[in-house]
């Protein structure tokens, strides 16, 4: 055995980190915590944002975004993740999982199949292999979640085959899983589920990325397909301007075994610009479209049309800890708001700040 690294125990109580590393094999325990206040000016009385945001979607509250403890082991060939979690994200995106399954953030084991080449079979419980955008805010490049990344999976259950390059350039995966952001199928589904994911990064300035779904998220009895596409491409221009786009499209049986689709689509541009190694400012420019609610159900003549701005500032106070507040305001096509006094209307407006540490 090499070394040893004893737990830390740090202000807020919890391990920095417990390290046990040998020649063969590393066993890790880390932890990540993000607290918020958001304050959206329609004041809602039961103090909950419009029901398509999942991630700090509480108002005028001080609480937790996202906390979770991970242990994580990884030797030659073998490798496995687990952590649990508690939050306010936790809450909104687990609310259809029974039991202790709603705290568990992630849970999954992997084996690799080839001695020379980079190719394991992973299953368990593990993020999506969808978009740019992930539940730990401190590695995004906004302070909350775009529209497209909120209403796609955040996590996904299943068994995923994993080939990257020698020259790392390219990642290709294979997915069988259980649904659209199921740990556990819903009652009455049998149909599986499949994705894919193509990365390329030819250089460290840029990645692109292609990834898909296939499956039914009902009972068999009224199984409608779903076809979803997502892509995106993230470029740092410079060592301080950085861009990413994104683009989701998705169908959806209009009824079982129908050759007619409803479908969606969401277009993101986030620009980010890093004054100094310590501030940085971030601006994203989005638009949702779901007409017939596949996604999103308003109920209303034009369906879910949103277009968003926001404005962010990032104070990166160590590396391992970062302060932000952004400004978002979101307008639709139809009055699927309400103003303070309770009064429909297209626009919504709020504040957000956080504080994320990992450790």
């Amino acid at each position: 055995m090499k070394k040893y690294i004893l737990p830390l125990f740090m202000l807020f109580g919890g391990f920095v980190s417990a390290q046990i590393d040998t020649s063969a094999s590393t066993f890790t325990i880390s932890g990540y915590a993000e607290v918020y206040y958001a304050y959206d000016f329609s004041n809602p009385e039961n103090h909950n944002r419009p029901s398509f945001l999942y991630s700090h979607n509480r108002h005028n509250e001080f609480n937790l975004n996202l906390g979770f403890v991970k242990a994580a082991y990884n030797a030659d060939r073998l490798r496995g993740n687990l952590a649990i979690a508690a939050g306010t994200y936790m809450n909104a995106n687990y609310a259809a999982e029974p039991g202790v399954l709603q705290n568990v953030f992630e849970a999954n084991g992997g084996v690799k199949l080839s001695k020379n080449s980079n190719l394991w079979l992973d299953a368990g419980i593990f993020a999506s292999h969808i978009g740019f955008e992930s539940a730990v805010s401190k590695d995004c490049a906004t302070l909350t979640r775009s529209m497209l990344a909120e209403n796609s999976p955040y996590y996904e259950s299943g068994a995923k085959l994993t080939y990257i390059t020698g020259n790392s350039k390219w990642l290709l995966s294979g997915l069988w899983l259980n649904g659209w952001q199921h740990i556990q199928r819903p009652e009455g589904n049998n149909t599986p589920a499949f994705g894919t994911q193509i990365t390329f990064t030819p250089s460290s300035k840029v990645t692109l990325n292609y990834s898909t779904f296939i499956g039914n998220d009902k009972p068999d009895e009224v199984k409608q397909m779903r076809y979803f596409h997502n892509l995106y491409g993230i470029i740092h221009l410079t060592d301080q301007f950085h861009i990413t786009a994104g683009f989701d499209y998705g169908m959806e049986q209009v009824s079982k075994g129908s050759s007619d689709f409803n479908s969606w689509y969401s277009p993101v541009v986030i620009v980010r610009y890093d004054l100094n190694d310590t501030w940085s400012v971030a601006a994203r420019g989005e638009y949702y479209a779901d007409e017939n609610g596949v996604i999103i159900a308003t109920g209303t003549e034009n369906g879910f049309k949103t277009t968003g701005f926001s404005l962010n500032l990032d104070c990166r106070i160590r590396d391992n800890a970062v302060w932000r507040i952004e400004g978002r305001l979101l307008n639709s096509e139809d009055n699927i708001f309400n103003d303070a006094a309770g009064v429909a209307t297209n626009a919504n407006t709020a504040v957000t700040t956080s504080l994320a540490i990992s450790f």
